[in-house]
């Protein structure tokens, strides 16, 4: 299917095509913007006005139409353009549950970070009742997903932001024994392990370029995460030597987590390695424990494996430990998803991480999905809302409590990846990482490095309320390392000194 957009506002182009795919999925859409196009049933037309003090966004397709109105926003030229962008989104939102009837869980929703919303009504005084309301009311979320999104903020009191001076790691190590079907991180498989000692030699020499910089700015590790890929598909003797490069350069972490992950790379060598560096959170991650889906899907273990790693794991002393479900994997349904959560609370893990199956452009089962359905194909929905919702009930019932919440694009169901805890093991990396509350030094191919400034020290003292309001008092830039493993051996020295300017902004402003 290909539509067409005319709007006033080119600038929310991208954004406005991303509410067309709530509702018609991955489909290509024309910009007819700054020229006539002849109208049709895939032509969706927007005009905006200002007019009386109100901003008016009129939409129309064919027969349907639709208008909101909005108050006029003063302040800075950022929460002007943010509260702009709402109403455009907004108003398509609208004609398009007009037309098809369709009210999406996340409602107008497009972003990754729902929680955003709630803290933003907590900080201009709501209380969380009032800010759960606003959620409903302005973004039609649905109450369900607005409480959810409560019950989040109560886990993460206390633990939000890390104290002043304090960032955390992340370490990505991209190998694994085989390559999932669904997967689209920047990993591969380890093959004949030649690329192993090269990548290892240049990530412990970022880890010590970035830990010079650390130490000359005089800020302090927080939490210290360890993902990939599989880390600990590399040799043990390699990961000890990463870790202890690490550990070295940024010592003192009040929390560490290893992602051992698939349990076929999980032995009592590299557990007893684990434990002697410290290491207190590790996950041992199952996905399914339908072993005809593990199969369908490229992984070598079976459900029994992932239980011999995880009580070897108890019996050597890890005392917090994640599991990862995916829901709506491909050919399961409700009642194998039942099953293995079954397993699951049975085992009894500190954390469960439940996620809906996305499928990514890069992915294999992308690839092929493409080839048998002449298009992007995203995740089924059939049976995925019911397996979120399954989940959420039993382990809410079972002791754990969700503490972090992400979206993505092609999610089955337009649903959400949950991170799931008992109380006091929420983990402080992933928190800090999915709100975008803590600077993370990101090391390793594909490695994206978000470093948090303070915005008010560049905006007028009169503007700084109705930042904070906006939850734009932070700024962040990024620095991203090639994702290409041959490429980051190559050009290390160069993906540190992109981190340079980023932990000493003032001397990238001196050189201007």
């Amino acid at each position: 299917m290909n539509l067409r957009i005319r709007t006033d506002c080119p600038q929310f182009y991208s954004d406005l095509c991303d509410v067309l795919r709530l509702f018609y999925g991955d489909v290509t859409v024309e910009d007819c913007s700054g020229r006539e196009a002849v109208p049709g049933g895939d032509l969706f037309e927007h005009e905006w006005s200002a007019e009386g003090g109100v901003w008016v966004d009129r939409w129309r397709n064919g027969g349907h139409a639709a208008e909101r109105r909005t108050p006029v926003c003063h302040g800075h030229p950022l929460e002007v353009k943010r509260v702009r962008k709402r109403a455009a989104k907004a108003a398509l939102y609208d004609l398009l549950v007009g037309m098809t009837g369709v009210r999406p869980p996340w409602g107008s929703l497009t972003g990754i970070r729902p929680t955003r919303l709630l803290y933003e009504g907590l900080e201009q005084g709501l209380s969380m009742d009032e800010a759960v309301q606003r959620v409903i009311r302005e973004f039609d979320v649905s109450p369900d997903r607005a409480r959810l999104l409560a019950e989040i903020a109560q886990m993460q009191r206390g633990i939000l932001r890390p104290a002043e001076g304090e960032f955390d790691l992340y370490i990505g190590i991209p190998f694994c024994t085989t390559r999932c079907s669904y997967c689209s991180f920047a990993s591969g498989e380890i093959g004949d392990g030649r690329l192993v000692a090269p990548y290892v030699e240049a990530l412990t020499r970022e880890i010590r370029l970035c830990g010079e910089m650390i130490r000359a700015r005089g800020l302090k590790l927080r939490a210290g995460y360890v993902g990939g890929g599989t880390p600990t598909a590399i040799p043990c003797a390699d990961l000890e030597r990463i870790l202890s490069a690490a550990q070295e350069a940024f010592p003192g972490a009040v929390e560490w987590t290893v992602e051992a992950g698939r349990p076929d790379t999980i032995d009592r060598e590299k557990l007893a390695m684990l434990k002697s560096r410290g290491i207190g959170r590790i996950s041992v991650n199952p996905q399914t424990f339908s072993d005809e889906t593990l199969a369908r899907i490229g992984r070598k273990h079976t459900g029994a494996d992932t239980v011999r790693a995880y009580e070897l794991a108890r019996s050597m002393g890890f005392d917090d430990i994640n599991m990862d479900l995916i829901a709506a994997l491909l050919g399961e349904t409700p009642e194998v998803f039942s099953r293995t959560l079954d397993r699951v609370i049975e085992l009894d893990p500190e954390s469960v991480t439940v996620h809906a199956l996305a499928i990514k452009r890069s992915s294999r089962l992308h690839e092929r999905l493409h080839v048998e359905g002449g298009g992007h194909a995203p995740a089924a929905a059939d049976g995925a809302a019911e397996m979120i919702a399954m989940a959420r009930a039993r382990l809410t019932a079972g002791g754990w409590r969700p503490y972090y919440l992400y979206r993505q694009k092609y999610m089955a169901g337009n649903l959400e990846n949950v991170g799931y805890a008992k109380p006091g093991r929420a983990c402080l990396y992933n928190i800090g990482n999915m709100e975008e509350t803590a600077s993370v030094l990101a090391l390793g191919a594909g490695a994206i490095t978000k470093w948090l400034y303070d915005r008010e020290a560049s905006v007028p003292e009169a503007e700084v309320e109705a930042l904070r309001f906006a939850n734009l008092q932070l700024r962040i830039e990024r620095a991203p390392n090639v994702r290409n493993i041959e490429q980051y051996i190559a050009r290390v020295d160069e993906m540190a000194a992109r981190k340079r300017a980023l932990i000493f902004p003032e001397a990238r402003e001196g050189a201007r």
